[in-house]
């Protein structure tokens, strides 16, 4: 019974990723494979387990990767990616530059006050996602509240033109993923031995490069997971980019939302999310690998140290 128990627990896992994950995988691929056609729905072939083994052979000879060619042969596409992941480092960078300041100050805070600061920091989650993207709408257009601030302060004399530019769409992402990279910092800096900071001082380094000797390299992995944790979500995010950064605005969401809804091409669409989907997630599995070899090497090396 222990035994069997046992194996629940590693089995459910599986089961769970398998259902949840691999499966609607499974069908998006093979709806990438397919071929548009002005039906109900809009793909063929259809897979019917009951046909026969020989329509089950003529479902499979029938998917192609056309449209995987298609979206390497159009420079839409190609556009769209590459767009994606500049505006998704650029805004990485940011959110990384501005949070860690937070996320610092907020770990050497008070012990009593650090609740209250993480309360603060989670806030705007406690609002709807598109309203606070809508509030940007009423701040950044030609007559909104930062235009009249700033003429009234007497610092412009006209309008800036900040909404439907991509300044638009960089505000708003590094204003609602800043908790996702704050929140992994903080609980990373908040742990950090203060000692290691002392000592670094006693031997003479300066509080600049305490820092970046010490704080730094401590805080890689809150980087790495705040740098996740933002870097995936934005490269296909689709609200912001089509209520603030306008028609020039390419990023790959849209693109996909635009081939499903307006084009009603599920397969292209399909072949998109796929895309997408690898250029994400393979370079993090790699990166994965790498960091748990070098995880290993290094607790090797210590034990070999402590003999």
């Amino acid at each position: 019974m222990r035994n069997l128990a046992r194996r629940l627990v590693i089995i459910i896992p599986y089961l769970w990723l398998a259902a949840f994950f691999l499966w609607p995988m499974a069908i998006v691929l093979k709806i990438a494979l397919s071929e548009p056609r002005l039906a109900q729905p809009p793909y063929w072939p259809l897979l019917d387990l009951t046909a026969g083994w020989e329509e089950l052979v003529a479902f499979f000879q029938a998917l192609s990767f056309e449209n995987f060619v298609f979206l390497a042969q159009d420079d839409l596409y190609i556009a769209s990616l590459i767009s994606s992941l500049r505006i998704s480092l650029i805004s990485t960078a940011m959110l990384l530059a501005i949070g860690f300041p937070i996320a610092h100050a907020m770990a050497r805070a008070p012990r009593s006050w650090r609740p209250i600061l993480v309360a603060a920091m989670i806030l705007p989650f406690w609002t709807s996602f598109l309203i606070r993207v809508y509030a940007w709408i009423g701040i950044l257009r030609p007559e909104g509240f930062l235009n009249h601030y700033l003429q009234g302060a007497g610092l412009i004399s006209q309008p800036l033109t900040i909404l439907n530019t991509e300044y638009a769409v960089f505000i708003a992402l590094v204003y609602t993923y800043l908790p996702f990279m704050v929140l992994p910092l903080y609980a990373t800096l908040e742990r950090m031995d203060q000692t290691l900071i002392e000592a670094a001082r006693d031997l003479g380094a300066s509080r600049v490069k305490a820092f970046w000797s010490v704080t730094v390299p401590l805080a890689k992995p809150g980087i790495i997971a705040g740098s996740l944790l933002c870097f995936i979500p934005i490269t296909g995010e689709f609200v912001v980019p089509d209520l603030l950064g306008g028609s020039q605005t390419l990023m790959i969401g849209r693109t996909l939302w635009v081939e499903f809804f307006s084009n009603r091409d599920w397969p292209v669409a399909a072949a998109v999310a796929m895309v997408l989907l690898v250029a994400l997630v393979v370079p993090i599995v790699i990166f994965r690998e790498a960091e748990a070899r070098r995880m290993e090497a290094q607790a090797a090396g210590e034990r070999e140290g402590r003999r």
